[in-house]
């Protein structure tokens, strides 16, 4: 049935605008601005938490009992620690990945005034032709470094262009998408997910469907830092469900073809009889699912309990390999994802 309405063109292209925005954790501004912009052309309410969180709602039938749904927007980063001597940047992390991963990755400072400059983050014995120990040295905080664009070879120097500790730093995405539908990228995680959310606002405005209960979409900010959106959750919402990426790897069920059903991460068991529902609806209505743990995992639905909300906790995604890495899923996760979310929110 949502084949034919769900825009999974519209969906694709939300991934790739949104992956090319920087919005680390704690400097989302430009990436919910982008939001609330897509959300004015769809025709939805919206408003701005005093965290930043974007609260958009869709009426329902029923506007007592509330649905929840939430994808987050921020992404893995880093700070400006220090600035070194010899014009390098010493970098603290925001959120959790392993230097390995953005070793040698083009990145973004942002300064506090407004500028931007871009950079490579490397190890401090980068070259081979110098250092017996390239390959060898740990890649820890103190090992690493930003080589900026610019011709600053001292702190001072730095500091003239006006950049500073506490600044941002972003890494590039690096998105691509391929003839075969693969979407290479990083910050899929959860990027892929908000496109989702937006697929789906738009398939029910478009077509004027009627919900049975209020559904309230928080796009959250902060969940790399492990609160998310969970302040904006209203008394009236019976159900929470986070849309987040399913984790794929070794001993993993999960695909990137697949909507991942998440019946476990690192907080616990989610709610049994949500998670019974989310999988009656894929077999109902042929959609390629799995049902997964994921062991090194924690979202915004987990987080929401620990704040003290009476809820049933749920959480899907597109399978997305390579976590915290150079990311990728296929076409087919969005699709499968975006029309399980759909039957779920217009099921009784």
């Amino acid at each position: 049935m949502f084949t034919s309405i769900l825009d999974l063109q519209y969906i694709t292209t939300q991934v790739l605008a949104l992956c090319q925005i920087p919005s680390p954790s704690g400097n989302v501004g430009q990436a919910m601005t982008y939001l609330a912009g897509e959300l004015d052309k769809l025709g939805v309410t919206h408003a701005f938490g005093s965290k930043g969180t974007l609260l958009a709602s869709l009426p329902g039938v029923d506007s007592s009992v509330h649905r929840t749904v939430t994808a987050h927007v921020d992404t893995l980063g880093a700070m400006v620690k220090e600035i070194k001597s010899n014009g390098r940047l010493v970098l603290t992390q925001i959120g959790g990945y392993n230097w390995q991963s953005v070793e040698g990755e083009l990145c973004l400072v942002e300064t506090m005034g407004g500028q931007t400059y871009t950079g490579t983050l490397l190890n401090t014995h980068a070259s081979a032709h110098v250092f017996a120990d390239h390959a060898q040295q740990e890649r820890k905080a103190e090992n690493m470094e930003l080589r900026l664009d610019e011709r600053a070879a001292d702190a001072e120097a730095v500091r003239s262009l006006g950049i500073e500790v506490g600044d941002f730093v972003s890494f590039a995405a690096g998105t691509r998408l391929t003839s075969s539908g693969f979407i290479n990228s990083r910050h899929l995680d959860d990027k892929a997910s908000v496109a989702i959310l937006l697929g789906v606002i738009k398939a029910i405005q478009r077509n004027e469907l009627t919900l049975p209960y209020q559904v309230n979409f928080i796009f959250s900010n902060n969940e790399e830092l492990g609160y998310g959106g969970n302040s904006s959750i209203t008394p009236q919402t019976k159900e929470y469900l986070a849309v987040d990426m399913g984790a794929i790897g070794e001993g993993q069920a999960t695909d990137e073809f697949c909507v991942s059903i998440c019946a476990k991460d690192s907080s616990g068991p989610y709610n049994y009889e949500l998670r019974k529902r989310l999988v009656n609806l894929a077999q109902a209505h042929g959609i390629y699912y799995r049902i997964d743990t994921y062991p090194h995992y924690g979202s915004d639905a987990g987080a929401a309990l620990r704040a003290g909300h009476d809820i049933m906790h749920g959480l899907i995604g597109p399978g997305i390999d390579a976590s915290h890495s150079h990311e990728r899923t296929h076409q087919e996760a969005l699709d499968n994802t975006a029309r399980l979310l759909m039957y779920y929110l217009l099921a009784n």
